[in-house]
């Protein structure tokens, strides 16, 4: 036993310092250099100088806005959809519900430019509607061109936590206000909504969070008056000695911080139990034929807002001509061999970086959900809040902190620099993504009681032995999720990736699939390369999918027998 406490402490060291190397002390650096003076003393003229610069505080202005409007015009769109599929006879709920999710496959700044070839000044709908009733629409036009194509991106999170919240709420509260006289709106108003607030909360804030820091949707857009575009060209332009770029990424970290901090502290001290658990006993309220069209209709309009950057990234992989056209003139398979011919690298990249980080986030996440939950070890949850914290860490900042931390390290006997190396971009998207595979090790650790393990050591088999050959087993599920899921969202990077690549034969897809968007040229062999980059996510996510559901099946039968 005092062997195996030594082999616990040494695991919990070992992440403990991969961590605050390449996590704390990059965001550390980073946020010294905005205070700091080149000779290493505390200074706030940095900070001061950046607010005397009309275009940073416009930046600034225009990061809140755009944040700000994408979190409300994601809850004009989300909650009804929560709220019908959830609590309603709905037909084609889960359908719904599916399609809903399907924005998030797709990176943002692959949809934007889809989205305008669809909706810009000369894109499909504005064509039809000039010629129909002589008017357009400029839903693409600046700001809000990024807040349209970020809305449309992220509301999957508020839809998400929403209906997990509203699945929970005991269906007696709203009978209970019903029989004294609440209905319609005034019920969803002061009943439903506020007992599903914890769920709201939490995908709002993470909307905020990742719209504020989102670096690749701005850019193809052309809009560089925003504070991610700002840091990535300061840094790109005036180099990495530039103080003014190092006060932006503060801003990013101290909002991004405060996002999550602030959906915590805005939720503490409420109430929000019921005595029953809602998905036992939901009893699902039937619509007026009346309510149904409308609903219908409102539903209806989303999804087909939602499915159309999949639709434009499809037709755009396809075209040879799309230009003042409702549909491509000319369509051919020639971007497909040439993404196929000039990136074929970019894939292999791809796969090597994202699957290399996501088996080390699995190992991670399963070591530190063990520590947590499984053994006395002082200090074990500094572990999870430590890899938590990079949730709330803008990609911006964590590329520009590798870029300086590391600028000068090279690696043992190649002569290499770290930041010239591929293994830079596996550091790199393995703490970025280790808190999504930490929480499902965790939902799995939880669901394998600890009497399985006691068994096995009362039949003589060591604490490791028990982990390996019981543990790790059954939670092949959970694990499987979070390294899906690690892949998935590391394989659609993007902010990290544009910083740290510095050359094109280190690149992943991602950051070919913005090269190509830069030019009108490009854009069908990006497409064509965006669209593969969606195949390969949904891929993943299926076949994590089936393997749960297969072993699952496999329990059942076994318990069964």
């Amino acid at each position: 036993m005092p062997r195996f406490g030594l082999a616990i402490a040494a695991v919990a060291l070992a992440i403990a310092a991969f961590l605050v190397v390449f996590l704390i002390v990059p965001v550390v650096t980073v946020v010294w250099s905005a205070f700091s003076t080149p000779q290493g003393d505390f200074t706030l003229s940095h900070l001061a100088g950046f607010f005397s610069l009309s275009l940073m505080r416009e930046s600034f202005g225009n990061s809140l806005y755009v944040a700000g409007m994408t979190v409300l015009c994601a809850t004009i769109v989300a909650v009804p959809l929560a709220y019908f599929t959830v609590r309603f006879q709905f037909r084609g709920a889960i359908l719904v519900q599916t399609l809903g999710v399907l924005p998030l496959i797709m990176p943002a700044f692959v949809g934007a430019a889809s989205l305008q070839l669809l909706f810009g000044r000369s894109g499909s709908v504005n064509l039809l509607l000039g010629e129909w009733f002589d008017v357009t629409i400029p839903v693409m036009e600046g700001l809000n061109g990024v807040v349209f194509v970020e809305t449309l991106h992220y509301f999957p999170f508020v839809l998400l936590n929403l209906s997990v919240a509203l699945n929970n709420i005991d269906t007696a509260m709203e009978e209970a206000a019903q029989n004294m006289g609440a209905s319609g709106l005034r019920l969803f108003r002061r009943i439903v909504f506020p007992l599903a607030l914890p769920g709201y909360v939490a995908g709002a804030s993470l909307v905020f969070i990742k719209v504020f820091d989102d670096l690749g949707t701005p850019l193809v857009l052309n809009v560089t008056n925003m504070l991610a575009p700002q840091a990535y060209l300061r840094v790109t332009s005036i180099g990495l000695e530039d103080p003014i770029g190092y006060v932006i990424c503060f801003i990013l970290v101290c909002f991004s911080v405060a996002a999550m901090a602030g959906s915590s502290l805005f939720l503490r001290g409420r109430e929000f139990a019921t005595l029953q658990r809602g998905g036992t006993s939901l009893l699902r309220r039937t619509l007026h034929p009346w309510q149904s069209a409308l609903a219908y209709l409102w539903i209806g309009a989303i999804l087909l807002l939602v499915l159309s950057p999949h639709v434009g990234v499809l037709l755009l992989s396809f075209s040879k001509v799309w230009s003042y056209s409702v549909l491509p003139d000319v369509y051919t398979l020639e971007n497909y061999a040439t993404v196929f011919a000039d990136s074929t690298r970019m894939i292999w990249n791809t796969f090597l970086y994202c699957g290399v980080a996501a088996l080390i986030d699995v190992v991670i996440g399963t070591a530190i959900a063990y520590l947590v939950l499984r053994t006395r070890l002082p200090g074990r949850q500094l572990l999870d809040h430590m890899a938590t914290v990079a949730l709330a860490m803008p990609g911006v900042v964590l590329g520009i902190g590798y870029l300086r931390t590391f600028r000068e390290v090279e690696l043992p006997f190649t002569g290499t620099l770290l930041t010239s190396s591929w293994l830079i971009f596996v550091l790199a998207y393995s703490v970025r993504r280790l808190p999504y595979a930490l929480r499902s090790c965790m939902a799995a650790l939880q669901q394998v009681h600890i009497s399985m393990e006691e068994a096995a050591q009362n039949l003589g088999a060591p604490r490791g032995r028990t982990i390996r050959r019981i543990v790790v087993p059954l939670m092949a599920g959970g694990i499987l999720a979070g390294f899906v899921t690690s892949f998935v969202t590391a394989a659609v990077e993007i902010s990290e990736t544009i910083l740290l690549t510095s050359r094109e034969s280190l690149a992943p897809m991602s950051y070919g699939i913005y090269l190509y968007m830069q030019s009108i040229v490009g854009r069908g062999p990006g497409a064509a390369l965006g669209v593969i980059a969606v195949v390969v996510v949904a891929l993943g996510t299926y076949a994590s999918h089936h393997f749960v559901a297969s072993r699952q099946a496999h329990n059942v039968a076994r318990k069964g027998a």
